[in-house]
């Protein structure tokens, strides 16, 4: 049991299904976001004030942290020790898509985790931490969602969310394979139809994300 945290196998498998479990959370996180564009903010404060409030997704909240600190730990540890393993480039590169989203999995992890970092001081923060919400709502409710708006009506901030989605569907692209095929999942019929799901998933997630601080940029 204690190699499922020590070995390179081990530590690949378990960031493999707290990728798959992040995943799964991304499709949540998505469709509560997409509320903010369905009549205002009245909709998207309702769901919030319930995931803030909920006892039961308030310890989810705790183990989602918890999972995303576990997978980017795993991900640094196994990016370092492959490196320390090859310290010379191999002569003859592999140019397939699957090696090219491979290749620049961990510089794609990076830049994910900072904007994550950036996502959450931004609104996670504000909200629970430093109380700073624009004021309440009709229904007697933080108003996060005049924060989302607010913070979309600013240009550089749109261009920022945009890149940055663009490398989070960079690195859900390759890991979302790279994760079923880790746990053991590879099978003549299956695993074309995963891959396939896989690339589906990442092309609706990214572009779910990215509309939603255009449509607030250009008409709220």
């Amino acid at each position: 049991m204690s190699n499922i945290f020590t070995s390179s196998i081990g530590k690949k498998l378990l960031m493999s299904l707290l990728g798959l479990f992040l995943i799964s959370f991304l499709v949540v996180h998505l469709g509560i976001n997409l509320l903010v564009l369905k009549d205002g903010t009245e909709s998207f404060n309702k769901a919030a004030n319930f995931m803030g409030t909920n006892p039961v997704i308030r310890v989810f909240e705790v183990v989602l942290f918890l999972g995303f600190l576990l997978h980017m730990l795993y991900g640094v540890i196994l990016s370092i020790k492959n490196m320390l393993s090859r310290p010379v480039g191999y002569k003859v590169s592999n140019n397939s898509q699957s090696s090219f989203f491979s290749k620049y999995m961990f510089h794609t992890a990076l830049v994910v985790t900072a904007f994550l970092v950036l996502h959450l001081f931004d609104f996670w923060v504000k909200a629970k931490v430093l109380h700073t919400v624009p004021g309440i709502d009709t229904n007697g409710l933080k108003d996060l969602g005049a924060l989302v708006i607010a913070r979309f009506q600013i240009l550089w901030v749109v261009v920022f969310y945009e890149i940055a989605l663009l490398f989070l569907g960079f690195h859900l692209w390759h890991g979302f394979q790279s994760a079923f095929q880790t746990i053991g999942v590879n099978h003549p019929v299956y695993t074309p139809v995963i891959k396939s799901f896989g690339v589906l998933y990442t092309l609706l997630v990214t572009a779910g994300f990215m509309i939603i601080p255009i449509v607030i940029y250009f008409t709220k």
